[in-house]
């Protein structure tokens, strides 16, 4: 692996912390997807991020997330509302890779959500968010899996 993409994969790395804050903050207020975008633009942290892929990711996340939820039902044996906020917004965005960003491995996907959960959220709550993207990516990548449909 070169420099340079090592650079990319820290940006996106950066890119998920802010966009888990992100979603916890829409949760609690629902402000419209470019206020929360603007608002973080202003933040020094912004311009140390993929920035294109914040901008994607919010956008997209919160105008399906009630779609996402639905998914979330099916691979959580808790209920959207019932999750803490950083919880849900973990696995909102992890549920969103693993649907639509097929150039994310899963591998990275649950790996990425463990570690923020480890990060911000409760103690042990990365062995719940492990437990759901790997539901998830069994539904949702199962060929990249190498399993048999």
């Amino acid at each position: 692996m070169d420099a340079e993409e090592r650079r990319r994969i820290q940006r996106r790395g950066a890119a998920r912390r802010l966009l888990v804050q992100a979603l916890y903050q829409w949760q609690l207020g629902r402000q419209p997807a470019d206020e929360l975008i603007s608002q973080y633009a202003a933040v020094p942290e912004f311009a140390r991020i993929d920035r294109d892929y914040f901008r994607e990711a919010i956008a997209a996340i919160v105008a399906d997330f009630a779609g996402i939820d639905e998914e979330l039902r099916v691979h959580s044996d808790i209920q959207p509302e019932r999750l803490d906020p950083v919880e849900h917004a973990i696995l909102s965005l992890g549920l969103w890779e693993l649907m639509t960003r097929l150039e994310v491995p899963y591998r990275v996907v649950i790996n990425e959500g463990i570690e923020l959960a480890k990060r911000f959220g409760a103690t042990d709550s990365y062995r719940y968010v492990n437990a759901v993207l790997d539901r998830a990516s069994r539904a949702h990548r199962r060929a990249e899996r190498g399993e048999v449909a």
